[in-house]
């Protein structure tokens, strides 16, 4: 537990130092970065004092800036086997591709795993083959490194799932337990929960790095319905006023997470609180804003749960509210205009005018419409119970 807590807290600083070893060893800025390409730490040596602007081409300069690569710039480079190779790999200058200047690749690796690249620009005359040697033998404790923090990474991701998959009372009170033991003083920051779905995983350990994550905690995957996932992730805030951290994480997933279905997937936030006695009912505040999100493009791509409105309400009920038998013959496909036109009318307080402009169709056909919805359903819509209750079960049949 010491060694991992010692990786959380200093992991930062002993990349940098590492990186700068390997920039000195070898007289060439080097930059750190994951499997996944995103940037983990730089060095800026320079033998001239001043770094030459022409070091910075596009590829480069993206990476730094932005902290990651893209898909193609990704692509492109591993065409050169980089993930199989077990020392330094000499890449080429393509300018057409952005990259100005020829890099070194020297490969992370830990008990034949690949975690991550140094990036060296490639020089004339170059580093020596035992310079090389000598800063493989670096690259060799930023794996051993890595390997350390992705482990305790993956621990916490399972404390989580078990928080959030406890039953309520005593099994979840020990498993928050649990959690709070491994996150140390950091179980008493603000937090909030984030709730990506649906989320492509082969297995229950199958989330992205929480590294790759700012501001996040711990990720896991957890059921979600059917045969479907959801990315967990438990993110630390500067405040409970301040959301913008767990918005941004999710942004960063919701980039990385494939169409499900031909659909895009969509995230919810769950109000922020201190501590971790309430994840329980943050984890439902998120998944239901993501719900929300998926159900109503005005909440998309990101929900927060305070802005989700009779949300709150409706995602709390039973699957089998939206199948009330009065609504019931209006949900039909056949009547999915029909039903379309009842909820526009009802989301603009009843008022024709405003319905029929948002539909692009005359009054007239407003009036025959909500008549026949009046047909189908038995309800009366001058009825302010009535109303409310085909509103609900519309609202309800989306999530």
């Amino acid at each position: 537990m010491g060694q991992n807590a010692r990786v959380t807290s200093d992991s930062k600083a002993d990349y940098q130092e590492l990186v700068d070893e390997i920039s000195e060893r070898l007289g060439a800025p080097a930059t750190l970065e994951n499997r996944d390409f995103e940037l983990i730490a730089f060095g800026a040596y320079d033998s001239e004092g001043d770094l030459d602007a022409s070091a910075l081409d596009p590829v480069r300069a993206r990476s730094i800036l932005t902290r990651r690569s893209t898909p193609a710039v990704r692509a492109w480079f591993e065409g050169f086997g980089i993930t199989r190779a077990i020392g330094p790999v000499r890449i080429p200058p393509t300018p057409e591709a952005g990259v100005h200047r020829g890099r070194i690749c020297l490969p992370v690796r830990h008990r034949g795993v690949v975690l991550g690249y140094v990036w060296l620009l490639d020089t004339e005359p170059g580093p020596t083959a035992a310079q090389l040697t000598a800063a493989m033998t670096v690259t060799a404790r930023i794996g051993a490194l890595l390997a350390d923090e992705a482990q305790h990474g993956t621990d916490l991701g399972r404390e989580l799932r078990a928080v959030l998959t406890a039953e309520r009372g005593w099994q979840r009170d020990m498993a928050i337990a649990e959690l709070s033991t491994a996150l140390g003083a950091r179980a008493e920051v603000p937090h909030t929960v984030v709730c990506v779905a649906p989320w492509p995983a082969a297995g229950p350990d199958d989330a992205p790095s929480v590294r790759t994550v700012p501001g996040a905690t711990a990720l896991c995957t957890v059921e979600w319905g059917g045969a479907a996932h959801a990315l967990a992730l438990l993110v630390r805030l500067r405040s409970v006023d301040v959301s913008a951290p767990a918005l941004a994480a999710a942004g960063r997933l919701l980039e990385r997470a494939p169409a499900h279905g031909g659909a895009r997937p969509a995230a919810g936030v769950a109000a922020a609180r201190a501590g971790l006695s309430e994840l329980g009912t943050a984890w439902r505040q998120a998944s239901a804003a993501a719900r929300a999100a998926l159900a109503e493009p005005r909440f998309a791509p990101v929900a927060e749960w305070a802005s989700i409105g009779p949300f709150r309400l409706l995602t709390a009920l039973p699957p089998e509210t939206a199948r009330d038998p009065a609504v019931r013959p209006l949900l039909s496909p056949a009547h999915r205009e029909l039903a379309r036109t009842a909820e526009t009318y009802l989301d603009r307080a009843g008022q024709a005018g405003r319905t029929a402009a948002e539909l692009g169709i005359h009054r007239q056909t407003l009036y025959y419409r909500l008549s026949r919805v009046e047909q189908l359903t038995g309800l009366d819509l001058a009825d302010g119970e009535d109303r409310l209750l085909l509103h609900m079960a519309l609202k309800a049949h989306r999530l």
